[in-house]
């Protein structure tokens, strides 16, 4: 049978549409065995030219994490003097990094590097294996969301400065900063942006062009 069974094609749509970029974690830990399966999923993305250009630092202790959320708090700072009211205290009301609470945090990296220069299928896309990495950030995260683990991807950092404190290679970027652990209050029907008004979600089929990007069906010339 080629096809997954409807039982396992549900829990494949429900992990997709469950998923949620969590903030707020409890104080449970999450388990060795856990961890290891959501790493072990995050590796077994694709990738161009199965380059596999991906890296993860765990980090679980406070001394690390410590020094990352004071980064994160000067990024947001200054992301948010880019606004005007009313959205500067929209913005400001938002919880936007959950790094000291996540019991667990995730530096996911990418190497380019490793298996060049000569990597296949990267020869007009040379990006192409940050575009890989970040497919292993989704398996991780749909991987953490079926195990019923929260995922909280931290965009506001200064990667230079990530480097540093984590001792990543000059050459190596960070890709993902992710906060995981148990959500504090379970996952939300709807994604918190969504859900605080900030943004809505676009509908599928303003998205979708068929055989080109513009249809000229109906166009004179």
């Amino acid at each position: 049978m080629v096809g997954f069974t409807e039982r396992e094609r549900s829990g494949v749509y429900k992990s997709i549409y469950a998923r949620r970029d969590i903030r707020r974690f409890g104080d449970d830990p999450v388990s060795e065995e856990t961890l290891v399966r959501l790493l072990d999923a995050a590796h077994h993305a694709p990738s161009v030219g199965f380059s596999q250009p991906w890296d993860f630092v765990v980090i679980e202790d406070d001394e690390t994490k410590a020094p990352v959320a004071s980064i994160a708090e000067r990024a947001i700072a200054a992301a948010r003097e880019g606004y005007r009211a009313p959205r500067k205290s929209e913005f400001g009301r938002l919880k936007l990094e959950g790094i000291t609470d996540a019991p667990v945090n995730i530096c996911v990296t990418c190497d380019p590097t490793r298996d060049a220069p000569h990597v296949l299928g990267r020869n007009t896309m040379q990006a192409m294996d940050a575009y890989s990495t970040c497919l292993a950030v989704q398996n991780l995260w749909l991987a953490a969301r079926a195990e019923g683990v929260g995922v909280g991807w931290v965009s506001f950092l200064y990667p230079h400065e990530v480097r540093e404190v984590l001792g990543i290679p000059h050459h190596v970027e960070p890709i993902a900063y992710l906060c995981v652990g148990y959500p504090e209050d379970g996952f939300p029907e709807e994604p918190v942006l969504q859900r605080e008004g900030w943004r809505e979600r676009i509908d599928t089929s303003e998205l979708v062009h068929w055989g080109e990007w513009e249809s000229r069906e109906g166009i004179e010339e």
